[in-house]
């Protein structure tokens, strides 16, 4: 009896491919940190905080131990605290609403464009109220959010604009670079990011000089000169181990980026091949904006999504949930007082939302297997390729 062979495996992320094309490049860095035996913060790290500056085009950066700190300690520097209020998105990381938390202050959601999943702006201005101090829009999956809107609106209120650029290093918006969007940024180096440490690791970048100089200062619990402590920080310092990485891969950033994109560009091609468009949503890229595409995530329609990430499983395809809770209706959060129904466009994005195999090594062979297995889903559930209603 002849044996069926099993289906090729396409893993969601394979960071193996990545590292065995520049580890000839990686492992002499590495080596030499081991050898210098200078593991916190140090030279490694400013010439990370210069190079990633530079990239952004903005005059100050700030390495810290991750990206939750990365948004912790730009609204710190601010001055937020108990009493202020800090506007963002419910559908997007735990970390954009954790950091706005930790302050002290209130979490006020506003609900998302049902197409880009980014904070819609035409929300935000009945969000705010006397208590409101700043502004967190989310890059969400690699695209910049609208942000002349959302500046133009802090401007009138005089509000603070802390881009949470966790996932979209290297994004633009109508030409300039996310980390120059606001008057700061939030960036991870979190492994499975599009630039991704050996560990977790983040930056803030900034155009403000002073917010750069507190940052800094609170990153390594308020001290500046050692051992003179002019206000309590916490330990958040950046490992000189992972900016050595770091500084190897920025060099491939924009070449990695291309590759994503030429990744998402193929999946269309392949779902329009395949006559999936009339059930499967796919990203929408705004005509202002370049996406990075950190992650690559379609959208069904609710009843489907959980048996269908259950049938890529079992063709061997690695699927994510980004995020199957929002953040409002989380159980640490419970007290804000919200209930199902009150962010809508988030809830069911939360509900319908599948984020498929992306990375740049990822080949065509493997996306076809991904899209011939979507499509043998929709066979099997009586669905028409043509776009048609399921079948009675």
């Amino acid at each position: 009896m002849t044996r069926m062979s099993e289906p090729p495996a396409v893993p969601a992320l394979d960071l193996k491919a990545q590292y065995q094309a520049i580890r000839d490049e990686i492992d002499p860095v590495v080596r030499s940190v081991l050898e210098s035996q200078y593991f916190i913060l140090g030279p490694e790290v400013a010439g990370l905080e210069a190079e990633v500056a530079h990239y952004c085009d903005v005059p100050h950066a700030v390495g810290c131990a991750s990206g939750s700190d990365a948004l912790l300690l730009p609204l710190l520097a601010l001055g937020v605290g108990p009493g202020d209020e800090v506007i963002t998105s419910p559908y997007t990381f735990f970390a954009t609403g954790g950091a706005i938390w930790r302050t002290g202050a209130k979490p006020v959601f506003v609900d998302i464009e049902p197409d880009t999943y980014n904070i819609d702006p035409a929300l935000i201005e009945a969000a705010i109220t006397p208590r409101t101090k700043a502004l967190i829009p989310v890059h969400l999956y690699g695209q910049s959010a609208d942000m002349d809107p959302i500046n133009e609106v802090a401007a009138r209120y005089g509000l603070s604009v802390l881009e949470d650029a966790a996932q979209a290093i290297g994004a633009r918006y109508k030409g300039r670079r996310t980390g120059a969007l606001g008057q700061s940024a939030a960036f991870s180096f979190y492994p499975s990011k599009n630039l991704g440490g050996f560990g977790d690791g983040g930056m803030i970048a900034t155009t403000d000089s002073a917010l750069a100089q507190r940052m800094a200062r609170l990153r390594v619990h308020g001290m500046e000169p050692k051992y003179h402590h002019h206000e309590v920080g916490f330990n958040s310092r950046l490992d000189a181990l992972q900016a050595a990485v770091l500084r190897v891969k920025l060099r491939h950033l924009d070449a990695w980026t291309d590759a994503r994109r030429e990744v998402a560009q193929r999946y269309r091609r392949l779902f329009e091949e395949h006559e999936l468009l009339g059930l499967v949503g796919l990203p929408v890229e705004r005509a202002d904006c370049f996406h990075v595409y950190n992650q690559y995530v379609i959208r069904v329609p609710d009843a489907d999504r959980d048996l269908l990430r259950a049938h890529l499983s079992n063709q061997r395809v690695g699927t994510e949930i980004y995020y199957p809770i929002p953040l409002h209706l989380q159980v640490c959060f419970a007290s804000l007082g919200h209930e199902p129904g009150d962010f809508p466009r988030s809830e069911a994005a939360a509900g319908q939302t599948i984020a498929l195999p992306m990375y740049p090594e990822l080949t065509e062979d493997a996306q076809r297997h991904v899209v011939g297995a979507i499509e043998r889903f929709f066979a099997s559930q009586r669905y028409s390729t043509k776009g048609t209603e399921r079948a009675a």
